[in-house]
């Protein structure tokens, strides 16, 4: 009986030192980590002129469009049924292309931010999980991300800037 108390006594003592060593925890605000890296305002860019292509070419169809509608309305009076069926037909066609490569601008322009934003949030999370791996952190939270509170000290944002080279 002596015994199993002494082997209680040390399980509890054994289980309480355990409960007593907190995970360490650290967040960072990874949205203001990325606005901080160069190789973002580089993205950006070149996303910008990559989505400048579609604009002018939606801009050049959109004109087309406008002037067809304009001719439509002007000689609408004096052409046949089936003048303005064809007519509106083609009006109609050009609407769905437009539609079409508005649709495939889209889908294209964020395949091209995916690729070239890949990178620079595979290289900002190598340098968290080293930050976290140096200085013993065993959770890192995304401050973005919802979570409630966090002490100051707990911030890992400058260490990370540190790691990759930022002010």
């Amino acid at each position: 009986m002596k015994k199993l108390i002494t082997l209680l006594a040390c399980g509890l003592m054994i289980g309480s030192a355990a409960l007593a060593q907190s995970p360490k925890l650290g967040y960072l605000s990874s949205s203001e980590l990325i606005m901080s890296m160069p190789e973002r305002a580089k993205a950006d860019t070149a996303l910008q002129k990559y989505a400048k292509t579609f604009q002018d070419e939606l801009e050049t169809m959109q004109k087309e469009y406008q002037t067809k509608i304009q001719a439509y309305q002007a000689g609408e009076k004096t052409m046949t049924d089936a003048m303005k069926e064809v007519k509106a037909k083609e009006i109609q066609d050009l609407q769905a292309r437009i539609e079409a490569v508005q649709q495939s601008a889209q889908d294209k322009v964020s395949q091209k931010k995916q690729e070239l934003y890949t990178p620079i949030l595979d290289k900002a999370d190598k340098a968290i999980k080293e930050v976290a791996k140096e200085k013993g952190y065993d959770y890192i939270f995304d401050a973005t991300q919802g979570l409630l509170y966090a002490k100051d000290g707990d911030n890992i944002l400058p260490l990370v800037k540190a790691k990759l080279g930022l002010k």
